[in-house]
């Protein structure tokens, strides 16, 4: 059987070394124990989001935690699905990025975004609204849920 396919944003890794949120910090890693059973994958959003942390040893943490995991690429398609959410106010224009994560994982046909950003991306408005885009263009609707959601064994 096929494993489900999990896309996870920048939030995730973040998380993990978050001691600021320490609830969320013990969600995190309580979740990554789960993700051998799963496909996992970021893209080159995420890579450049956590290799933009000011902090250096932070930044190390970060990349040594993704490595391994697989990177989707930006490609044209993805500009252009990006476009498309923009212009149907999925996300906020100022918070482009979050549309990135959104398209590189719709086009390839990932089971599930993982996020802890419940402003642009965990929340019925932008469920709906990502899956009624994707519905009219073509693409299959996509979870987007947060750690916590992926539940137990």
């Amino acid at each position: 059987m096929k494993k489900e396919t999990l896309y996870l944003d920048t939030s995730v890794p973040s998380a993990y070394y978050d001691k600021m949120k320490p609830e969320r910090q013990k969600l995190t890693w309580e979740f990554w124990k789960k993700l051998e059973k799963y496909e996992v994958y970021i893209s080159e959003m995420t890579e450049i989001e956590l290799k933009n942390t000011k902090e250096r040893k932070k930044r190390n943490q970060f990349l040594s935690l993704i490595a391994g995991m697989e990177i989707l690429p930006i490609t044209e398609e993805v500009i252009e699905l990006v476009q498309i959410y923009l212009k149907n106010k999925v996300v906020p224009k100022a918070k482009e990025e979050d549309a990135y994560h959104i398209a590189v994982a719709t086009l390839n046909e990932i089971d599930i975004i993982v996020s802890w950003n419940f402003d642009h991306l965990v929340n019925i408005k932008t469920r709906r609204r990502v899956n009624g885009v994707n519905i009219l263009h073509g693409y299959k609707p996509i979870e987007i849920i947060s750690p916590p959601e992926l539940g137990g064994d």
